[in-house]
């Protein structure tokens, strides 16, 4: 790096910077990253949620300590997925799959628990997916 370009980066405010970097790593969102991304996010959250559901098992409900060594195995697995991403922006990333991560342990907890969400949690749930949206696809 030249002095010139230091002395440019001294005289650059941090939003500037921020701003900056993120035009330099901005995705176009198409059909197909959009259909990508979003079976990765629920890729992840099957093996974040199923997991911690079997570790929950052998803790909470006394099942054989396998159930926990298979969700450990889910977990490590799921610390991998998000890494697959079409975009490079950690933050971003891992807060859209929050709002995935919502959903999905509801409908985990209805299908293997019998849990049924009540109107607050799919209200909830609701506002999440539409956060998600427009973090995920607000134009960069």
């Amino acid at each position: 790096m030249t002095s010139d370009e230091l002395d440019g980066l001294e005289n650059q405010s941090v939003g500037d910077a921020v701003s900056q970097q993120s035009v330099e790593t901005s995705l176009v969102w198409t059909p197909q990253t959009i259909a990508l991304s979003i079976l990765l996010f629920i890729a992840a959250g099957l093996l974040e949620v199923g997991g911690g559901w079997l570790v929950w098992q052998t803790v909470r409900e006394d099942k054989n300590w396998t159930y926990a060594a298979a969700g450990v195995i889910a977990l490590i697995g799921y610390g991998f997925v998000p890494c697959l991403q079409p975009t490079s922006d950690f933050g971003r990333v891992y807060a859209i799959y929050g709002g995935f991560f919502i959903v999905l342990a509801f409908a985990w907890a209805k299908q293997f628990d019998g849990y049924l969400p009540d109107l607050g949690d799919l209200i909830g749930a609701g506002i999440a997916l539409c956060g998600v949206l427009v973090i995920m696809l607000w134009p960069r």
